[in-house]
């Protein structure tokens, strides 16, 4: 691949690509540690998820329904937000 279509595959130039993430991977980190998670408690939580799917029904369901509106606090602002930038191009 030629360095054009590496930065156009990745969203700029690699190094910067990179920086851009690490910095974003410090201030996720930083906010998910506020609120009392860390790797391990979120695998607990969901390894606790799958044994609730499986023991709770409703109740598992309502877990689930919890996480999709944790997750997608962060992953549609942010979709957004690389959409938004992408158009601006």
């Amino acid at each position: 691949m030629s360095d054009n279509q590496i930065s156009r595959l990745m969203g700029g130039s690699p190094l910067w690509v990179l920086v851009r993430l690490v910095i974003l991977s410090v201030v996720i980190g930083v906010i998910m540690s506020a609120l009392g998670l860390d790797p391990l408690n979120i695998l607990e939580s969901l390894q606790r998820l799958v044994h609730g799917l499986f023991g709770f029904g409703f109740e598992a369901v309502e877990k689930l329904w919890r996480y999709f509106l944790l997750g997608a606090v962060v992953v549609v602002p942010l979709w957004l937000i690389m959409r938004v930038a992408q158009r601006g191009k």
